[in-house]
């Protein structure tokens, strides 16, 4: 079983939600994070004022400030530095906005461990919940269409590259060099490529799917754009160099 597990979490004007994901950790989860690590990405609402309250009830809460907001991906990179500078073996990134479950966390460190990951993805287009769970027709077939060129592109048979529900091994965090990567959403997506090219086990643990009028701070169109652009450069070799 792994220890000195992160909890990583990018906040965005997260206010409204941030204190509700934390009550949503469940018990067996909060026996194994040894660290929640929150970083407040230049936020101009009270989200500073939301984590400080949660320091009160959970000592073992860091808070990292951006004085203005960075971006998403510069967020991750200063989330994931942290987690390498304190040697976790498995850092958890879990979104600020309560998109994703933290009931899943247990379930999501399985493959850790059993040795059997070195990164894994929260998927919520295993399983066939997608749609059920209130994800958007329009997201739902973006997203399909995309993962099926992605498939193609990379050699890869994933069921998404979309979701932000990543977790990460020190493996994986000192094989790949994320400083390089995206400021924004395709950070992710980054990640995973690199993890296929470095020859990284990934792993795929389905997720609820989880729309409940929380506010995405992603622009679809421009995210789409960016995700054929990391197509377009994995082709050219681009990651393959790095």
């Amino acid at each position: 079983m792994v220890e000195n597990v992160f909890v990583l979490m990018p906040a965005y004007n997260a206010a409204a939600t941030v204190e509700k994901v934390f009550a949503r950790v469940p018990p067996e989860a909060r026996r194994r994070i040894r660290r929640y690590v929150a970083v407040n990405d230049g936020s101009q609402d009270d989200t500073a004022a939301a984590l400080a309250r949660l320091q009160k009830e959970f000592a073992n809460l860091v808070v990292l400030t951006h004085p203005a907001n960075r971006g998403y991906g510069e967020a991750e990179k200063t989330l994931l530095r942290y987690a390498l500078a304190e040697e976790t073996q498995v850092g958890i990134v879990l979104h600020s906005d309560g998109q994703y479950s933290p009931e899943k966390i247990v379930d999501l460190l399985e493959p850790f461990d059993r040795g059997g990951a070195d990164l894994v993805q929260g998927s919520r287009m295993l399983g066939g919940g997608a749609l059920r769970g209130g994800m958007p027709f329009y997201k739902f077939v973006a997203n399909k269409a995309l993962t099926a060129i992605e498939n193609l592109a990379f050699g890869m048979k994933l069921a998404e590259y979309h979701s932000g529900y990543m977790l990460y091994s020190r493996k994986a965090l000192e094989t790949i060099p994320f400083e390089k990567l995206s400021a924004s959403f395709d950070f992710d997506l980054e990640m995973l490529v690199l993890a296929h090219v470095k020859g990284l086990r990934i792993a795929e643990v389905a997720i609820p799917t989880i729309y409940a009028g929380e506010k995405s701070h992603l622009n679809p169109i421009k995210y789409g754009f960016d995700v054929l652009s990391v197509v377009r450069e994995y082709r050219r070799g681009k990651y393959h160099a790095m």
